[in-house]
């Protein structure tokens, strides 16, 4: 019997798309495929992405992320930052903020 690998939850920044949470599907040099992926256009309650990919938000009602899409190419990925547990139910638990 196969043991399930569980992808890891990851923060990417990227050099002009910005900076996404999801799942880490595949990373090939600087292009990187992230699953139930969330743009973080806005975030506080962390004073950097490393205190986010660590401790997640303290002030999630503030955040701006947008609604999760299935699958998302980033081809200019310039920091991948793996999330603890307590970061990803953080991310995931903010409201979808929406216009």
């Amino acid at each position: 019997m196969t043991k399930k690998v569980e992808k890891p939850y990851v923060i990417v920044r990227t050099h002009s798309a910005g900076v996404f949470a999801g799942y880490l599907q595949s990373r090939k040099g600087k292009e990187v495929t992230l699953t139930n992926a969330r743009r973080l256009w806005y975030w506080s309650g962390a004073a950097s992405l490393s205190q986010l990919a660590m401790e997640g938000t303290v002030d999630p009602s503030n955040c701006k992320f947008p609604i999760p899409v299935t699958s998302v190419y980033l081809t200019e990925a310039i920091e991948i930052i793996n999330t603890t547990e307590k970061a990803r139910k953080s991310i995931e638990a903010v409201v979808i903020w929406k216009r």
